[in-house]
């Protein structure tokens, strides 16, 4: 089996926002041999930092594990990472022939290992691993908590597996995609926020920011934080900060935030 340079179109099959991190295509320890199962994790990051810190060490590995680690990471958000389509070392030594680094995807799910799991994120947790049994013809079944193919791993915590699996086969068959989540509703009465107003939804903005970790110290260094954070005014250096959003999330990179930009900046 070649490298899968088809993982990006069935992760963006879920409907979640996709990051191709650059390098995915052709970064793998040799192509991917087989795809036989999928093998769920948790990344045992830190309790902060954004959406997902840790996709570094799920791309470059690190000291003793060389990476990549993962063929996908799955932010708190929802959002997916599109990181391999070669080989991954991201569950050995295995139990199941079926769920081995030669036979098997992994997803690295941010999460430190005791926080509760956002709804949005276990939901694209969910739609992702469906997507990948549709494509590679696999049953629900094939779909492993690490913890399950991995004697010495606790990974994803608290996950109940049978759930999982039947959430994934339901949709796998078809059933009807679950009712919008809050922010889909709310970002229906939402305004747009564009450069210059001064209102108090352009806190939202800033708030919104500040936790997914994209304010740098040097945006809030003279006024201090927590004028930054209230400032009602849509200024240059916000407008600036909204961009560099929108252009992570593949979002058009107009600064304007509108029904595009509203449900990456609420899914914290």
């Amino acid at each position: 089996m070649p490298y899968l340079t088809q993982l990006a179109d069935v992760a963006r099959r879920t409907g979640r926002p996709v990051t191709e991190v650059a390098g995915w295509q052709t970064r793998g320890h040799g192509p991917q041999p087989g795809v036989q199962g999928i093998v769920c994790h948790h990344t045992a990051g830190p309790a902060g930092g954004g959406d997902y810190p840790s996709l570094a060490v799920v791309r470059d590995g690190r000291p003793g594990l060389d990476g990549p680690l993962s063929h996908f990471g799955l932010g708190r958000s929802g959002h997916i990472y599109v990181i391999a389509a070669g080989r991954c070392w991201h569950n050995a030594p295995s139990t199941s022939a079926m769920h081995t680094n030669s036979a098997s995807l992994g997803i690295e799910a941010e999460n430190d290992g005791t926080q509760p799991w956002p709804d949005v994120q276990k939901d694209a947790y969910i739609r992702l691993c469906a997507e990948l049994c549709r494509e590679f013809g696999l049953p629900a079944s094939r779909v492993k908590a690490h913890r399950e193919v991995n004697s010495s791993k606790p990974d994803p915590h608290s996950i109940d597996m049978n759930e999982f699996r039947a959430a994934v086969a339901a949709l796998i068959d078809g059933a009807p995609a679950p009712a919008p989540s809050w922010t889909e509703e709310i970002v229906k009465q939402l305004p747009m926020i564009r450069p210059g107003d001064d209102n108090f939804d352009v806190k939202t903005v800033r708030g919104c920011l500040f936790a997914r970790g994209r304010v740098p110290v040097t945006a809030y260094a003279q006024a201090g934080l927590e004028d930054w954070l209230t400032s009602t005014r849509c200024d240059p250096g916000l407008v600036e900060l909204v961009r560099g959003f929108q252009q992570s999330e593949g979002i058009g990179a107009d600064g304007v935030v509108g029904p595009k930009t509203w449900p990456s900046l609420l899914r914290v």
